[in-house]
């Protein structure tokens, strides 16, 4: 039986009288933009680990409220279009940034094969391991060039156009935009591990100060340790004329072999987030062309 026009009004007046509850993919957001924040800090090898793991739970999270056919529409429905348009530069420039960490990494990767297995085989003698050495520290130098780069472009302000719709979809664009600069944040922090700081202590001091503080560490401590700068040092070390390349080769080898396993444990995690990146874009060019 249909409802009189008296208690439709009644119905309509109760509904009312109830806020309508959030939609649980932005809590979700909310919540994994919050672990992202408070991920910040200091970066070692382990936490970036934690970082980028957090970024993934993000970005998936974000590709499940773009794929909502009501987040769709809200987000194509935006007046102006002009956040849409910096929702999208902002997803491309993240992509821009994985990519070049990812090139980082499979630079140094390859260049660490070589090197290892040239010490290994002790098979170009001491002037040819000098050489190859050399090669190694030349192209870190090219890949702190085009971080450094990432670097600027990442440290610029990176402003949004304002929103003023209802409650629900202003929080979305909201996060939305604070996802771009998480993201950025976290590559930030991942290039500069790359790059290596510029520490006061170098060459096989700085190697012997890391050994040392991994052995008076309480277990624990994580030690402040930047696997690509330990590396760096070391080699330098080794092509150091005052230094006795015999006594060095075994730390070396050391040192590239934890170099080898952090860019191994890196690269598993930014591959998936690299997916999920381009998911992310790809949903806002479907949402702004459909």
């Amino acid at each position: 039986m249909a409802a009189s026009p008296d208690q439709k009004t009644g119905l309509h007046s109760r509904s009312r009288s109830f806020p309508s509850r959030p939609n649980p993919i932005i809590t979700q957001l909310d919540e994994h933009l919050c672990r992202s924040r408070a991920s910040e800090g200091a970066s070692t090898s382990s936490s970036l680990g934690g970082k980028l793991s957090s970024l993934q739970d993000l970005h998936e999270c974000v590709n499940k409220l773009l794929f909502l056919p009501l987040n769709q529409q809200a987000i194509a429905q935006e007046n102006s279009g002009k956040l849409i348009d910096e929702l999208l530069d902002g997803s491309l420039q993240v992509l821009d940034v994985c990519n070049t960490a990812k090139d980082a990494l499979l630079q140094a990767k390859e260049r660490v094969h070589e090197l290892q297995s040239i010490l290994r085989r002790r098979c170009c003698g001491e002037t040819g391991l000098s050489n190859e050495v050399k090669k190694y520290l030349t192209s870190r130098k090219v890949v702190k060039r085009t971080v450094h780069k990432a670097l600027k472009v990442i440290k610029k302000n990176y402003t949004f156009s304002t929103f003023n719709g209802d409650h629900e979809t202003t929080s979305m664009f909201n996060m939305l935009k604070e996802m771009v600069v998480v993201s950025l944040q976290v590559f930030e922090s991942l290039l500069s591990f790359i790059s290596g700081p510029k520490a006061r202590t170098t060459g096989w001091s700085l190697v012997s100060k890391v050994v040392h503080h991994k052995k008076v560490a309480p277990a624990d401590e994580e030690a402040d340790i930047n696997e690509f700068a330990t590396a760096d040092a070391a080699l330098l070390a080794l092509v150091d004329q005052n230094t006795r390349k015999s006594d060095n080769i075994k730390g070396v080898q050391t040192q590239l072999e934890n170099l080898e396993l952090c860019v191994q444990d890196i690269e598993g995690g930014l591959e998936y987030l690299s997916r999920n990146l381009i998911k992310t874009r790809v949903s806002f060019l479907n949402i702004l062309h459909h």
